[in-house]
């Protein structure tokens, strides 16, 4: 009986962290954009829940003891808690809200006679899809006097009518996203979690502080030697550097060294000009908890793609960045990076070939050809039959969404297939790899035009492609599907599964209605122009200008894309086959998906300071010491996090913020 109650999630845990959600989502535009102060949302392990979620674990143990109760909360419902903020926060930046409105917007008022976009691009845009030009004009510069305003009479002079029908047409597309998601997550997560036993790095923190609220073993946990050697760090680094910020006389530590001064601009070693050293403790500790074989693959593939720049050009390859063609991938800059579009494609099928037996059960299944396990029941939020057909209509939806607004068949069912791979794809790696900060290199736009040409996405076809690629599938520093997939293992062996999937599913659309009306104040109230969207605006019209030359005159894509990305494909090929091969094989294959990714010249360094004390301490140490030991890491998590949260507190109160980790 104690277990079951143990696993059962009560109602006031879903309603705290539906609160705390839409109050991440109201706040994160001005304390990000405006303050620009420490990011409360900001990857895959966001500052905000956690930090809230470590108070309010101290808040519930401290008045158990005081009142002599039990917890308000359980353990495990704080972490449910702390998922559903997570998912809050993802949506309330660069997950969704950050360039949404620039995305709708970019056309009209970027429009110059000198792009003519006025004549070429915005007659191919659906009329549904963008509002007027004079509310695009007001969001711009801001209601007269708002800034005098107060928020509720802002959110009244905004001119909703004129975003009615936008906001429809995009509130279906984005739905109908995230529900295919879900039944994606809901028909692998048996498989990932049970059958392949994947690690979830990043859960282990949030998941430890909750087993000991429900072994009430918090005290030892948080008083122990280890972990508070680990936090100490952090609190001094930062204590120190902040004060430094704010007071510049203070002397402050270095967290980031040029390691490129070091290099030769030509030879060999060439490609190692732009390497950087970023020391975050928190990424240390994440590297730490994640496998040996991932953390290790993951430095080691930077840095062989630092040294094949240098190599080609011993060699005598030079290959002009123009060979690209149009492009789309939000950091890609060279052709011998498109070795990723191979490689992706080639990870997708090896993931599909390792959940054969899985998929060809539930098919079967969903085909009513054979009974589920009953085991199964347990396994997933709903049936997995009800979701197989649910993946099957939505994409559907999608491609006729898209056929609706004047894309061609042929070209939606590529488009919409290659989201739904990429970002599954994706999802692997920053949930088995423990990624908390993870870019894309290549969009999965560039690999259609790489593989089949420019002649799919000619007209509204490459318009509507960019348009939504931007909007959902290639900013994925903070993706839903990777929250999604670590809010199944959260719910794993809870109960009741439909109110925690109810919960998801409420927070996802509150989340989606605050982030957009918060955006929305704020641009009305201060005007895009005057906010801090450098980012923002640059990468959107990026993909706008890029976009313009697919249309008008695509240039072609030169030979090496092609060549490199069967490189890609060979090279992961045999990295799958040695993996699944041979028991000793040391590296993973989802290191080489993250060689050329700007999340790999941030967090190198700390995977392998985190790799080498793994590997020392398993060495020299044996498993006994390693779990004493790993309490160390934790608290360079602990730590780094809570004085993030304190440093985004000071920053309400000043005009500048000090930063503790990376927007």
């Amino acid at each position: 009986m104690a277990k079951t109650q143990g696993r059962a999630i009560r109602l006031r845990a879903i309603l705290i962290g539906l609160i705390f959600a839409i109050l991440i989502c109201l706040l994160t535009p001005v304390n990000n954009i405006y303050r620009q102060a420490t990011p409360l949302g900001g990857g895959h392990f966001p500052l905000a829940p956690f930090f809230i979620f470590f108070i309010l674990t101290l808040l519930v143990a401290a008045i158990a003891r005081i009142a002599g109760r039990s917890y308000l909360l359980r353990g495990s419902e704080l972490v449910v808690v702390w998922i559903q903020m997570v998912i809050g926060s993802g949506i309330a930046y660069t997950g969704f809200a950050r360039t949404f409105l620039i995305n709708l917007t970019a056309p009209i008022h970027f429009a110059t006679v000198g792009n003519m976009w006025q004549q070429n691009l915005l007659p191919l845009l659906p009329e549904q899809l963008i509002p007027e030009e004079a509310a695009v004009a007001l969001l711009y510069s801001g209601i007269e006097g708002g800034r005098n305003m107060d928020w509720s009479n802002v959110v009244v002079n905004i001119p909703w009518l004129q975003w009615l029908e936008p906001m429809l047409f995009w509130s279906v597309f984005i739905l109908l996203c995230y529900a295919v998601m879900i039944c994606i997550v809901n028909i692998l997560s048996r498989q990932w979690i049970h059958n392949e036993r994947v690690n979830f790095p990043l859960l282990k923190v949030p998941e430890m502080i909750g087993a000991a609220v429900n072994s009430k073993t918090l005290g030892d946990l948080l008083l122990n030697k280890f972990l508070l050697m680990g936090l100490a760090i952090p609190l001094f680094l930062h204590l120190l550097n902040g004060f430094s910020f704010y007071f510049p006389s203070v002397p402050k530590m270095t967290t980031l060294v040029l390691a490129g001064d070091y290099f030769p601009a030509y030879g060999l070693f060439s490609g190692f000009q732009k390497v950087k050293i970023y020391i975050y403790p928190a990424f240390i500790g994440f590297a730490f908890l994640t496998s040996r074989q991932i953390s290790f693959s993951f430095w080691f593939f930077y840095l062989a793609g630092c040294l094949l720049f240098g190599l080609l050009t011993v060699l005598g390859f030079i290959i002009p960045a123009s060979e690209l063609g149009v492009t789309f991938g939000p950091t890609l800059s060279r052709p011998e990076e498109m070795q990723m579009i191979g490689a992706y494609g080639v990870f997708f099928l090896f993931l599909v070939w390792l959940a054969r037996q899985h998929l060809k059960e539930v098919t079967k299944a969903s085909l009513f050809l054979k009974e589920m396990p009953r085991e199964a029941d347990r396994t997933e939020w709903i049936d997995v039959r009800w979701t197989f057909w649910g993946t099957i209509v939505g994409i559907i939806a999608l491609v006729c969404w898209y056929m609706l607004m004047g894309m061609a068949l042929l070209t939606a069912v590529f488009v919409v297939c290659s989201f739904f791979m990429i970002m599954i794809v994706a999802t692997r790696i920053i949930c088995q790899g423990g990624i908390a900060y993870f870019t894309l290199t290549a969009a999965p736009l560039d690999g259609l035009i790489a593989l089949a040409g420019t002649k799919m996405f000619a007209g509204v076809n490459g318009l509507l492609a960019g348009m939504t690629q931007k909007a959902l599938f290639v900013d994925l520093r903070e993706s839903l599907m990777p929250s999604l997939v670590h809010g199944r293992k959260v719910h794993h062996g809870k109960r009741p599964a439909s109110l925690l999937l109810g919960g998801l599913g409420l927070t996802i659309l509150l989340s989606l209605a605050a982030s957009f009306l918060a955006m929305m104040a704020l641009c009305y109230r201060y005007g895009m122009r005057e906010l801090n969207q450098e980012w923002a605006v640059r990468t959107t019209v990026t993909v706008y200008e890029n976009t313009y030359r697919l249309i008008m005159d695509p240039p072609e894509t030169g030979g090496w894309v092609f060549t490199f990305a069967i490189i890609g494909a060979l090279v992961m090929l045999l990295l799958v086959f040695c993996y699944n091969r041979f028991y000793w094989w040391p590296i993973h294959p989802i290191g080489y998906l993250t060689a050329y990714s700007s999340a790999m010249r941030i967090l190198w360094i700390s995977f392998f300071i985190g790799w080498a004390c793994n590997a020392l301490c398993m060495r020299y140490g044996g498993i006994r010491f390693f779990r004493k030991f790993q309490l160390f890491f934790i608290g360079l998590i602990i730590g780094d996090f809570l004085m993030g949260g304190i440093w985004a507190i000071v920053g309400v109160f000043t005009d500048i913020g000090y930063q503790v980790l990376p927007d």
